[in-house]
């Protein structure tokens, strides 16, 4: 799922093509994108486009009369521009933006029509897409330890809840958490204060250093390589790999589409956590450390 670094870039690359310019044309192939119905998509035709910002992990788009189109790219969602107009709309075309300076299109990977589109109606109707998460990288640092202990929650699932902070996910909440050197299981209640004050930090850097890396890597062209797994990051999607810190092998929870990767040694003394799938068939033979796993796999 495009996160906060993915979005950011996307609206960059979007502001810089759009605003000032007329959406003339939009066309929506998929009875499962559009998920409102007032106002109607059909009065966004012929209006200038004003603004481009980010709502958590959606792309807000807004046009003249204060009408936003909203659009949520959810996990296999992508967004494609081009100068000139199609001579047909490619099948795998969801939605079709055609703006007097070009045209973007929306695809989905798989079968699966997650992605979503709202037509909202000034800051009120664009606020009632907004799960209400903070936005960690401007929270004081008050504001962060109140939301982070408002509910004793997992810090895995904790950084991913959009209702308590914006445009974290999968991919960087497992950065996040391996550059605070904190457990993904570990309890938000149960945090001490200096382990508390690592995590926002942990989140400025992770979330700025991998939205310039983007940046430069887009180098002013329209983002098209945007994906969960990236080179360069420390833990996630790299399972059975080097940490890039210790040497130790990167482990992973996994709990239905989920996939949750950490360093045993930086993020957890070493302990192996339980994955629900093995830990529920090995039963008492699950190995509680990285050494037993090992010694597991060469019976």
């Amino acid at each position: 799922m495009p996160e906060l670094p993915d979005v950011e870039v996307y609206v960059e690359a979007l502001r810089d093509r759009v605003v000032g310019h007329v959406l003339e044309r939009v066309l929506v192939r998929s009875p499962f994108l559009l998920r409102s119905i007032a106002p109607p998509l059909d009065l966004a035709e012929g209006r200038e486009v004003r603004e481009v910002r980010r709502v958590g992990k959606r792309i807000a788009i807004g046009l003249e009369g204060d009408l936003w189109l909203v659009l949520h790219l959810m996990i296999a969602g992508r967004l494609h521009w081009r100068k000139a107009a199609h001579k047909a709309v490619p099948r795998n075309v969801l939605a079709l933006f055609q703006f007097s300076s070009g045209v973007l299109t929306l695809t989905e990977a798989g079968s699966e029509r997650r992605a979503a589109l709202h037509v909202a109606a000034g800051e009120v109707g664009l606020a009632a897409l907004d799960a209400g998460g903070i936005d960690a990288l401007s929270a004081s640092e008050s504001a962060f330890a109140a939301m982070l202990r408002s509910a004793n929650h997992t810090l895995k699932r904790a950084l991913t809840d959009p209702h308590l902070f914006s445009g974290i996910g999968n991919a960087y909440s497992d950065e996040i958490l391996h550059r605070a050197r904190l457990s993904p299981v570990a309890l938000t209640l149960k945090l001490t204060d200096a382990e508390a004050r690592r995590l926002p930090q942990a989140i400025r850097d992770v979330l700025t250093e991998w939205t310039d890396h983007l940046r430069t890597e887009a180098a002013g062209g329209f983002p098209e390589k945007v994906t969960a797994f990236r080179e360069g990051m420390a833990v996630h999607g790299r399972y059975g790999q080097p940490c890039p810190d210790c040497g130790s092998k990167i482990q992973r929870i996994r709990y239905r589409a989920n996939e949750t990767n950490y360093c045993p040694q930086c993020q957890t003394g070493g302990r192996l956590l339980a994955d629900r799938a093995l830990s529920r068939l090995l039963r008492e033979d699950w190995p509680r450390s990285v050494e037993e796993l090992e010694a597991l796999k060469r019976r």
